[in-house]
């Protein structure tokens, strides 16, 4: 059997690895942590810090020659010990003695080892710390001075994410990181420098349609790399502590860049590669077209945020960017499978095109540089090339156990090379994966061959387990969550990374010379990359998929634990089929979560409910029960996740109405996630379209769905099953006067010159649209974010009778302090709900509201407290249930 598989011990070769080589990796931990601590520290801490390990490293052969010394003095008595004639136990005194010396040789390498890859890498990592503190910028930054400066863009513009802050979206901007080369300060000389800032600016959005196209975009994005600006704008402290820029530089009113340096030729080259894949990719379904270019070269310009956090929530973001992932499996369809590069069986593109080893080796290392091109120069991308080097030498050798080392020398040169990377969570997660890969995978993998699981499937689960076992600590800190369904699907998608990947370069390269080639390539890419996504979306989308966890180190120790705790017991119950089976039941009822289960074991929702405030944060959403499955949704939240998640909860899959009572984003910008994957009727909103932009925006999510969008009108009434609401505010605004000095025209139905006893809205908040519902004999008054004049309007309109004790009332505006104590006292509700986010900076709900509310005999819960809550009842019964 042997001599059949051609190698003197079989095709396992166990014994030829030998051990596994640990003296590469202290030294590697130690400049890793070496580079974190120094990029902080002052110059002085540095420069001491490498004169004292030099000092250690000179002072290491002294402790050596005192053990030689020491040797020699006990080869002496060994010699007295012979002749008296004690030869065997002479042997074996020096048999021992001669084995600690060896042994101590050893150590003593390494300490020497540590001790100067510590010293370099407190010389770069102080050099590059320098940076931050050298030259006129920080102290410019430090005085928000005005200036005028020549910069260098060293990385892609990237456009910020809308956020939520308040009641507004925060503006868009370009982020841009740049060295700024030279800087004039106003009034004074110009200065040539070096030092790394972010540049912002601000820009107005384009409609997602036209940026799709790749129309309508800031030149500001299409900026590419070594390209040198001139620029005026203010300049700012950074606004975190330990980051690589010495200040801020925010850009304003500047439409276009003012450029002074063309971009090198292999950016320009790069430039037109990654532009030809987006053109190749125009024409392809929305998920597709996103995340083809960055399975590819990193570009997740078309990713929208509700991608980006399905791929989070289901631990795959890891595929939006430029991974080790890519690199490996670009350079193993060159090689071809695992374990036979250097064999004369080998497979693969080269050996077909007749390419020897060392040219296939050339050849190798040509893709990697053409990869960190095309793919920028970015410390993230030389990170991926230097990691999947190594995923890729463990396969082609098949010798994983040696390539420890190999991972060691790559964690070491690349701290040295960036010291930044140090503090990188990314860097992190990408060595602890390949770590996982060499090490836990191999072993987890031939513990399910032996039970049975077919080989195939067992390297797959046994890699994707092993990943997310060291990389699930690292993720909880930063998300602050742990994805239970993290594991199958990233193995269900591993399966379309290799085949959209290999397609989407295969675009890349023919699309500057075949456009229509490479588009039928990206065509057939899509299919793949939509699986990815349609896994990404299928996982996000399960009630229990994943959990929230303590987003610290503690929290990741924690982790650890429990995962560690999973494996033992899971070891045990591979052995038991039947256990597997029904702990493979119940993890499957915990994701899916089916309603009637959830509602018997949790009690949520409860049964009868007739209103739902959903805990949305610092903002507003309702739901009213309208039949099964159905609810008329009133506001959708700042946060789609949010929303989505409690209307998930609730089981709405219909929504006859949306009602969106002004335009503020903490009540429309979760829009589109009371859309998601639902059915909706139509939307109705306030005439007072202010803010403009998020007024815009709920008309674009609708037209894109083809959702009619209607204006509320006072006086409405509708219907939906044993739900019926009425429209109560506001009333209609006066037309406009038609000429200077005309009498006013009052309102349609009214006498010329009468206007009309409601103030015209001074802002969104008094335009609100307030409603009053009727549901199982339950009166709930719903008053949006309507401020004492109009709450005041309200009281004397003709609908504050039907106002009156009413069982339910949805304070105004988060329970601010501005309510009129008259519609209080007049509304005079048996429950009053307040929703606001936990520690928000208004200090909502006001004590005084709180107060007049239980005073007027009204209970008083709120979101921020009591979470989701939930009204049931009817005929007179009132009940509350809290999430």
């Amino acid at each position: 059997m042997h001599a059949s598989s051609g190698t003197r011990l079989g095709t396992a070769r166990p014994r030829q690895e030998g051990p596994t080589d640990l003296r590469l990796v202290p030294p590697a931990l130690a400049a890793w942590g070496t580079s974190a601590l120094v990029l902080g520290a002052s110059p002085t801490w540095a420069v001491g810090l490498v004169i004292g390990c030099l000092a250690a490293v000179g002072l290491l052969p002294l402790a050596g020659w005192h053990r030689a010394a020491r040797h020699r003095v006990e080869g002496h008595r060994v010699a007295q010990h012979r002749a008296a004639g004690r030869r065997v136990a002479g042997h074996q005194a020096r048999g021992h003695r001669v084995a600690r010396y060896r042994v101590a040789s050893w150590p003593r390498a390494t300490v020497a080892a540590v001790l100067l890859c510590v010293a370099a890498a407190a010389v770069s990592a102080g050099l590059h710390g320098a940076d931050l503190r050298r030259g006129p910028v920080p102290g410019l930054a430090r005085a928000y001075a005005t200036v005028t400066a020549e910069v260098e863009v060293t990385s892609d513009p990237r456009l910020t994410r809308p956020r939520v802050r308040g009641d507004h979206v925060a503006p868009t901007a370009v982020l841009i990181d740049a060295a700024v080369r030279r800087v004039h300060e106003a009034g004074g000389t110009a200065v040539i420098t070096r030092a790394p800032v972010l540049m912002i600016v601000d820009v107005d959005p384009a409609p997602p349609g036209r940026a799709a196209a790749g129309r309508g975009r800031s030149p500001w994005l299409g900026l590419l790399p070594s390209t040198r600006l001139r620029v005026a704008g203010r300049l700012a402290p950074a606004m975190t502590g330990g980051d690589r820029v010495a200040a801020g530089l925010r850009v304003r009113d500047a439409d276009e860049p003012h450029v002074v340096g063309e971009p090198s030729g292999p950016q320009r080259f790069a430039g037109r590669l990654r532009a030809g894949l987006r053109e190749a990719t125009d024409g392809l379904p929305a998920d597709a077209r996103a995340l083809l270019p960055g399975l590819v070269v990193g570009d997740t310009s078309r990713v929208t945020p509700e991608l980006e956090e399905a791929f989070k929530e289901t631990d795959l973001t890891h595929t939006l960017a430029v991974s080790g992932a890519n690199f490996t499996i670009l350079l193993a369809l060159l090689l071809g499978p695992p374990g036979l590069a250097q064999h004369a069986e080998r497979r693969g593109l080269a050996p077909r095109l007749g390419i020897s080893l060392r040219g296939t080796a050339v050849l190798g290392g040509v893709l990697s540089l053409g990869f960190v091109v095309v793919c920028r120069p970015d410390p993230s991308v030389v990170r991926a090339a230097a990691c999947g080097a190594v995923a890729l030498l463990a396969l082609a050798t098949g010798r994983r156990r040696s390539m420890i080392p190999a991972l060691a020398t790559a964690v070491l040169l690349l701290v040295l090379y960036d010291p930044w990377l140090a503090r990188s969570y990314g860097f992190l997660l990408s060595v602890v994966a390949t770590g996982a890969l060499l090490t836990l995978a191999p072993r987890w993998s031939a513990g399910l061959r032996r039970r049975g699981v077919p080989a195939r499937w067992a390297e797959a689960l046994g890699a994707a387990a092993a990943a997310q076992a060291l990389c699930g600590p690292v993720v909880a800190v930063l998300s602050a969550r742990v994805s239970v369904v993290a594991v199958p699907c990233n193995l269900l998608a591993e399966f379309a990374v290799a085949p959209a990947t290999v397609l989407g370069f295969a675009a890349l390269a023919t699309a500057p010379v075949a456009m229509p080639v490479a588009k039928a390539l990206a065509w057939c890419a899509h299919w793949p990359a939509s699986w990815i996504a349609r896994i990404a979306r299928a996982g996000a989308a399960l009630p229990g998929g994943g959990v929230d966890w303590p987003g610290s180190w503690t929290g990741a120790a924690l982790l650890l634990a429990v995962i560690l705790a999973l494996v033992l017991v899971g070891r045990r119950l591979l052995g038991h089929p039947w256990w597997c089976g029904l702990c493979a039941v119940v993890l499957a009822l915990v994701v899916v979560q089916p309603p009637p289960l959830t509602r018997v074991v949790t009690g949520w929702p409860p049964p009868g409910w007739r209103l739902v405030m959903c805990d949305v944060g610092q903002g507003d959403a309702l739901v009213l029960a309208a039949g099964e499955g159905a609810g008329v949704v009133v506001d959708a939240g700042p946060d789609p996740q949010l929303v989505d998640h409690c209307l998930r909860s609730l089981g709405i899959s219909r929504i006859p109405l949306v009602v969106l009572t002004h335009f503020h984003a903490d009540h429309v910008a979760g829009l589109a996630g009371v859309l998601r994957g639902r059915a909706v009727g139509a939307i109705e909103t306030t005439g007072f379209e202010e803010p403009a932009d998020q007024a815009a925006f709920v008309r674009r999510l609708a037209a894109a769905r083809r959702i009619p969008v209607t204006t509320a009108a006072v006086g409405e009434q509708r219907r939906a099953g044993e739900l019926s609401w009425q429209v109560v505010w506001p009333p209609p605004s006066p037309p406009p006067d038609p000429s200077p000095g005309s009498p006013p025209q009052g309102l349609p139905g009214m006498p010329p010159g009468v206007l009309p006893a409601h103030p015209v809205p001074e802002g969104p908040n008094d335009a609100s649209v307030a409603l009053l519902v009727r549901t199982a004999g339950l009166r709930l008054l719903l008053l949006g974010d309507l401020e004492p004049p109009a709450q005041r309007a309200l009281a004397r309109s003709p609908a504050a009778e039907a106002l009156e004790g009413v069982d339910v009332l949805k304070v105004a505006h988060h329970g601010s302090a501005y309510q009129d104590p008259g519609l209080i006292r007049r509304v005079a509700p048996r429950l009053a709900l307040i929703s606001c986010g936990a520690d928000n900076s208004y200090g909502h709900p006001a004590p005084g509201t709180v107060a007049a509310l239980r005073a007027g005999g009204a209970a008083v819960l709120r979101t921020d407290r009591d979470g989701a809550l939930a009204v049931t009842g009817g005929g007179g019964e009132l009940k509350v249930a809290r999430d």
